[in-house]
This record gives C-alpha cells, sequence and structure tokens, in this order.
C-alpha cells in the first residue's frame, strides 16, 4: 500500500515538474497513465489532458481574432476533457476550478465570449481568497484575470447609465490589473527557482527547468500588462494611469519582463511629457525602508539595492518591489521623465542588434525603431532643459547600431551644432548627404556651419548650389533660401577679396541670388534683409534703407533689421532718429547689448561722453547679470548663446552672434579669431598670462565693452582712466587685433605716432580686413609722408 502510494506521488510529482517547464506532451502522457493505474484520479486525468491539448494548441496558434475558426477545430478534444474535469464537482474541488478557469480560457480563443465569462462565474474568480499558490496556479489565475478582462472588452454593454459604464470600465481594469500583479508574482517566483538552482541551494526536490517559462509569456499576460494603464488614461484617470505605471516599474525585474520594461518606460514618458505639468504632477512616494531577507535580496543588497516583499501585512497576489537607501526618487515630472528615458535608452542599447546579416533583418529593424522612438522622446526631454551633452552621449552610443541610419546621423549632427563641435557636426552632415540624395536640409546645414563657423566659404556656396540643384530636381519648398544661401557666400566672398573685378563679380551675384530669393518668396524678411544689407555694405543706403523697412514690415521684430536700421540712420547722419529707434528697441530688449553698444556710440556722437559712459556702466552691469555665472561653471557656447532669448545679434566690430535664423556674414571675423586665439596660446606659454574660463563669446563681449570705455575716456581727455580700462581688456584677451587698434588710438591720443603706427600694423597683421586700423595705418603714413605705400593700401 505504502509502495503505491510513493509511485503515486512519484506521478503527480514528474506531473508537477512538466507543467511548470510547459512540456505538454509529457503531461499527456504521464495523465493517460494516471487514469490507467488510478482509477480514482480520473478526475484530475482529465483536466491534465485538457490542459496539456489547450495549451499545446495555444503554443502553435495563439488566442486571436484571426485563428478563432481553427481553434473551433482544434479544441475540441481539449473541451471534452475539461468539460468532464468540471464536471464532477463532488469529490475534487481544486480539479473543477481549475477546468472552469482553463474552459473560460478555451472559450475565449475559440471567441464564445459569453461561455468564458460563465465559466469564471460557476468559478467565482473574483471572490478567489489571496493565498500563496503553487507556480501554475499562479499563471492559471493571472492568466483567467486577463481573459476575463479581454471578454469583457470584446461584449460591450447594453447599458445607457453613465455610472454603470464606468463600474464595467473600472471592473475591466481591475482584471488587467489583477492579471499584471500575478503575473509579475508569477514570474518573480520563476526566477527565484532560477536563481536557486544556479546557486545549488535550497533543498532537493525535482525542479523544473524555467528557461523556457521566462522567454516569453505569452501575448495574453503581455497584453494584460500593458492594458491597464492604457485604458486608465482612455478614461481621462492620467494620474491612475501613472501610477500603474509606476507599480509594475517598480517591481523587482525578472528575465521575461525585460522586453516589456522597455515599451512601459517609453509609454510612462510619452504619459509625462504630453499630459503632465506643473501643478498635475503628483511625485512618487518614497517606498518604506524595509530590508528583504530572500535570496534575491542578498544578491542585490551586494550592488548596494534592497528588496521587500512590501511588508508582512501585504497580499502574497503583489508583487516583491525595488526599496532601499540607495533608490532614486524623482522630485519633478523632468526628473521622472529623463529617468525613465535612460533607462529605455539603457535598454534599447542592449536590445540592439549589430549584425547586417540578411537574416537578422527584421530583428535589426524592430530595434532600431524601439531605439529611435526613445531617442525621440528623450530629444524632447532634454533640449527643453539644455541637457544637450546628456542627449549626445545617447547618439555616441546609437551609433554603433545605426549604420547608414539617415535619421540617427541628422539628429546626431543637430546635437553636435548645438555643442559647438562644428568640424564633427560637418563631418556627419556629409554622411547624412550622401545617406539621403534627395534633402536639400543637409546641404543647407552644412552650407551654414561653413558661412559661420569654419571660414569655407567656397564650400558652403558649393554646398549651397548642391541644395538648389536638390531643390530643383525635387521641390521640397527651400527654393528661396537656397537661392538666400548662394547669395550670402558671395557677399562674403566679395567682402573678403581684395581684387575689384572679383569684388564686383562676387557683388553681382550676391544681387541675382538675393533678388531671386526675393522673387521665390515675395514674404521672406530675410531676403529683403541681406539686400538691404548688400546695398548697405556698397554704400547704397537709400536703396538699403527701401528693403530693410520692407523686411521690418514683415517681421517686425526681427533684431538683426532694427540693428541694421539704425546703422543706416546714423550712416544718414539721424543721429536723433537712429537714438529713438534705439530706446524704443530696447524697451522691448532691455538685455541686448547689441543696441546698447550702438547707443553709446551714438550717445557719443550726438550728447556727448558722459551719458555715454552710463551707458556703458548699465552695460557692464548687465554683463555681470547675463555671464558672470556661467564663467565660474563649465558652460559651452552655445549655453552661452542662449543666456538671454530677448538677446540678437552683438554685430561689433569683431564678431556677430548669429540670431536663430540671419547667418553671419563676417568670415573675415572667424579666420582672424583663429589667429587671435593661437597668438594667445603662444602667449600663455611664454608668460604667465592664462584664458578665461567658461565659454570665450562671453568674455568677447565683455572685452568689447571695456575697449569702448577705453575710447569713450579719450574723448572726455582721460587717458589715465583709459588706460585703466584697456588693461582689463588686456588681461581678458591680450592678442586681440582689437586691442592693438586700441592701444594705437591712445598712443595717437599722446602724439607717440611711431608707436601707434606699430600698433596698427600689428592688428592689420592680425586681421588685414579690419577698416579703421587700416585707415589709421593710412593716416600715420600721410603723416610721414610715404604716400606710395598709402596708395598701395587703399
Amino acid at each position: 500500500m505504502t509502495s503505491k502510494k510513493g509511485h503515486s506521488l512519484r506521478i503527480e510529482s514528474e506531473i508537477d515538474k512538466n507543467r511548470c517547464e510547459g512540456n505538454w506532451k509529457k503531461v499527456i502522457e504521464l495523465a493517460e497513465h494516471l487514469k490507467e493505474l488510478y482509477p480514482s484520479s480520473e478526475c484530475l486525468a482529465y483536466l491534465l489532458s485538457g490542459e496539456g491539448r489547450l495549451e499545446s494548441f495555444l503554443e502553435q496558434s495563439p488566442p486571436i481574432d484571426a485563428n478563432i475558426s481553427k481553434a473551433k477545430a482544434g479544441l475540441i478534444e481539449a473541451k471534452k476533457n475539461l468539460v468532464l474535469a468540471a464536471n464532477d464537482k463532488d469529490k475534487h474541488a481544486v480539479v473543477v476550478l481549475d477546468a472552469h478557469l482553463l474552459l473560460g480560457k478555451l472559450h475565449y480563443a475559440m471567441g464564445m465570449y459569453d461561455e468564458a465569462l460563465n465559466n469564471y462565474q460557476q468559478a467565482e474568480l473574483h471572490t478567489l481568497t489571496e493565498k500563496q499558490l503553487p507556480s501554475r496556479s499562479l499563471r492559471i489565475v493571472a492568466e483567467s484575470y486577463a481573459v476575463k478582462g479581454l471578454c469583457l472588452e470584446k461584449q460591450l454593454p447594453n447599458l445607457k447609465s453613465k455610472y454603470k459604464i464606468a463600474d464595467w470600465h473600472d471592473q475591466i481594469i481591475k482584471c488587467f490589473e489583477m492579471a499584471g500583479d500575478l503575473t509579475l508574482v508569477y514570474l518573480q517566483e520563476q526566477d527565484k527557482v532560477t536563481m536557486q538552482l544556479q546557486n545549488g541551494s535550497g533543498s532537493y526536490s525535482p525542479q523544473p527547468n524555467v528557461t523556457n517559462t521566462t522567454k516569453n509569456i505569452g501575448p495574453t499576460l503581455e497584453n494584460a500588462l500593458l492594458r491597464a494603464p492604457l485604458l486608465q488614461l482612455q478614461a481621462g484617470k492620467t494620474q491612475a494611469a501613472i501610477n500603474r505605471y509606476r507599480g509594475i516599474l517598480s517591481a523587482v525585474e525578472s528575465t521575461a519582463t525585460q522586453s516589456l520594461r522597455l515599451t512601459l518606460t517609453r509609454q510612462m514618458a510619452e504619459v509625462l511629457l504630453r499630459g503632465v505639468s506643473g501643478s498635475l504632477y503628483k511625485p512618487p512616494d518614497a517606498p518604506p525602508d524595509i530590508i528583504g531577507t530572500s535570496t534575491i535580496n542578498r544578491r542585490l543588497n551586494h550592488h548596494g539595492v534592497n528588496i521587500t516583499t512590501n511588508g508582512a501585512s501585504e497580499s502574497p497576489w503583489k508583487p516583491k518591489k525595488y526599496i532601499g537607501p540607495n533608490l532614486f526618487v524623482p522630485k519633478n515630472e523632468n526628473e521622472e521623465t529623463i529617468l525613465l528615458l535612460l533607462i529605455s535608452e539603457a535598454m534599447a542599447v542592449r536590445d540592439a542588434v549589430l549584425s547586417q546579416s540578411p537574416e537578422f533583418k527584421d530583428a535589426r529593424l524592430r530595434a532600431f525603431e524601439n531605439a529611435t522612438a526613445v531617442y525621440d522622446l528623450l530629444t524632447l526631454a532634454v533640449v527643453r532643459w539644455h541637457q544637450v551633452e546628456l542627449l549626445y552621449e545617447s547618439f555616441e552610443r546609437a551609433m554603433k547600431f545605426s549604420h547608414e541610419e539617415v535619421h540617427v546621423w541628422m539628429q546626431y549632427a543637430l546635437c553636435l551644432i548645438n555643442l559647438g563641435r562644428y568640424s564633427q557636426a560637418h563631418s556627419v552632415l556629409e554622411v547624412v548627404a550622401r545617406l539621403s540624395p534627395q534633402k536639400v536640409m543637409p546641404c543647407l546645414l552644412s552650407a551654414r556651419l561653413c558661412y559661420e563657423h569654419l571660414n569655407l566659404i567656397k564650400e558652403g556656396i558649393e554646398w549651397s548650389q548642391k541644395a538648389l540643384q536638390r531643390e530643383t530636381a525635387s521641390p521640397q519648398g527651400l527654393q528661396s533660401r537656397c537661392h538666400l544661401y548662394i547669395g550670402i557666400g558671395n557677399s562674403i566672398m566679395a567682402a573678403n577679396t581684395n581684387i575689384k573685378q572679383d569684388k564686383i563679380n562676387y557683388t553681382t551675384t550676391a544681387f541675382d541670388f538675393f533678388h531671386k530669393a526675393q522673387q521665390c518668396d515675395p514674404n521672406d524678411h530675410l531676403a529683403e534683409y541681406y539686400l538691404a544689407h548688400e546695398y548697405g555694405m556698397n554704400r547704397q543706403i537709400n536703396e538699403a534703407m527701401v528693403h530693410v523697412k520692407i523686411s521690418l514690415n514683415l517681421r517686425a521684430e526681427h533684431t538683426p533689421s532694427l540693428h541694421l536700421l539704425t546703422l543706416l540712420l546714423s550712416a544718414h547722419k539721424q543721429y536723433s532718429d537712429a537714438l529713438h529707434l534705439i530706446n524704443s528697441v530696447l524697451e522691448e530688449y532691455p538685455d541686448n547689448l547689441s543696441f546698447h553698444y550702438v547707443k553709446a556710440h551714438l550717445e557719443l556722437q550726438s550728447l556727448g561722453g558722459d551719458e555715454a559712459l552710463l551707458t556703458i556702466k548699465h552695460m557692464l552691469l548687465l554683463w555681470r547679470h547675463l555671464y558672470e555665472d556661467q564663467t565660474n561653471i563649465d558652460c559651452n557656447e552655445q549655453q552661452s548663446e542662449r543666456r538671454s532669448e530677448t538677446r540678437s545679434v552683438f554685430q561689433l566690430y569683431t564678431s556677430e552672434m548669429s540670431d536663430k535664423d540671419s547667418s553671419s556674414m563676417h568670415a573675415h571675423s572667424l579666420a582672424a579669431s583663429r589667429i587671435e586665439q593661437a597668438l594667445s596660446e603662444v602667449a600663455s606659454s611664454l608668460s604667465s598670462f592664462t584664458p578665461k574660463p567658461g565659454p570665450q563669446r562671453a568674455w568677447l563681449l565683455q572685452l568689447q565693452i571695456w575697449l569702448l570705455l577705453t575710447e569713450v575716456f579719450l574723448v572726455l581727455d582721460k587717458p589715465d582712466n583709459a588706460i585703466l580700462s584697456l588693461q582689463e581688456a588686456a588681461n581678458i584677451f591680450p592678442m586681440s587685433y582689437d586691442i592693438m587698434y586700441t592701444k594705437g588710438l591712445l598712443h595717437e591720443y599722446k602724439a607717440e605716432y611711431s608707436e601707434a603706427k606699430q600698433c596698427y600694423q600689428n592688428a592689420v597683421s592680425i586681421n588685414p580686413c579690419h577698416i579703421k586700423s587700416l585707415q589709421h595705418l593710412v593716416k600715420k603714413y600721410i603723416y610721414i609722408n610715404i604716400y606710395n605705400f598709402c596708395e598701395f593700401i587703399e
């Protein structure tokens, strides 16, 4: 008798082992063997046989609408066995319960949703006690809740009361939430068993091989995990959806949920970006400081993370969650969004397929699409907070699996431009242009880099012409911009060349393309602005006035046009009108150093040096307010430019900060600044001079303010003060050609003409196009009767 009982236990143990492993063919064989040897276990045998046939079928044909007709034909035998097991209500209550739960799943696969709900009603699924269950039973109950929720969704009720409809929605959500929690508990138990086997711990018993069960939890349970928060969102319960996402993501990760976590973190980040901000956001609660004692806990504690079972009073149907002092808890929606996206990015990079073999094409494409979705969201999240360096690091990692993927390369190029890494950005844009042979924008971006930052004017013109060719072949609404960029390139070449005929040719070409840009888009303020600029450069002041006014009519807030109009008024000797315009603009843009600079010059010309001194004092205070904090931290040039959103171009004699839609036309300043930088590096190696910390553009602005102050002091006959302010400028950038020029003014004021001539020569050596140095140098040569050299300079 004892031997017979022991044999029965061994068979049941073998059955449990194969059920957990999903070895359904073996389960069916053991069920038939059990029924033959032990007729009293016939009910259990029917359950096992029906379960084995059902699960075997669903592994090959998942329970989706397309497989309903196939399921109706293929599950007849499974249904017969499960019905026989469910009808034995007197002897085996547990078997009957499982039979009804499996019948619900079977009827759902066959598209018989009412019958499925009836099975769950008979099983009294909603009244089950939350207690510890075996691994297989956990999965059956989890799938039952998931299937019940899916059936309720399929069977739309004929309800007129909005309260009853709301209750119906809540019931569906509750089913999916229960299914999701049970799924996580089930998977955590599977991982726990795996870890015990790997560590060789635990008492000996036939343990299932859980490798297969953790690879795929099946579409039903995956759907349950994903559906609950989505239904909350559809019902307008954003906070409930966020709490559900947090609940799932804070659960201890299991092997089978790794791919799902990528989807969940991305979805939650989308919700936070789209629907939550400011007072609507509620930060997650800090977890209680409870330390778990399981094997998983001890292993994670080694890495500084603790796990709890959520307290002794927590339901066994709730998953274990991470907890401990080393956990990061976001304080606002931005922290949480970026945290989620960084986690998503880490998982996307981990899942990336590096092989370019054709057999991996689908997997590679799927992984790449997941990654790009994360990168797009990450871009939206971090750019608004100017954390572009973080985005750059992410794109650096993306490069290894983005072979010839133009979208990622384009984003990478834009990121590099934003960080001020222009040479590298130009190289990346060349790749983008090659990968997208019809796109115009990469060519225009390359041209702009060549004009503004790389001093590659001819190459910029070539890129602009290439853009025009692409626009002509495949119109993209950028024809006006293509003509404009070609015109800008020729305008810069005209300004830089010293040969008269070449200058005329470049100027004529620039005018032609600016007019073409104007004809292609008569409402483009930039075409009018650059026409006005070119007329002004060629001393055609009246024509320039006409076009700059048209530009301002098209876009009244375009600060470069306002700046140009001020300069044109001053060229007409209309100083009072120019000063009135400057004061009006400064009411709108009070922190615009460019207009303050022009204002000081106009005041010096029309009102006297005392008024100009007050303006310069205000400029120094304004610089301190805008830039001083940046000089004490690691801040790149682009962040410096964004410090004031109401700034425009700082169009001084040496540099120009381009606004968002106006390209720089002072390429000679780029070459001169490079010479200055090289000379400063030599000076720093030969002396105690060290470059100022922080973005150099900010220091360059302060340098120009000090030099302006020096000129004002000379006008006011205060040479001692002029020397002090000039020394302040020299402390910032000793090898600037502007400093050389201003030193020449100081020597000229003191009638030290030989020294003045030497300073002007030094300035011209650094920047041969510096007009004021050339003018004063001519005067000095005339003074010392070197007329032939004056003619050469002219």
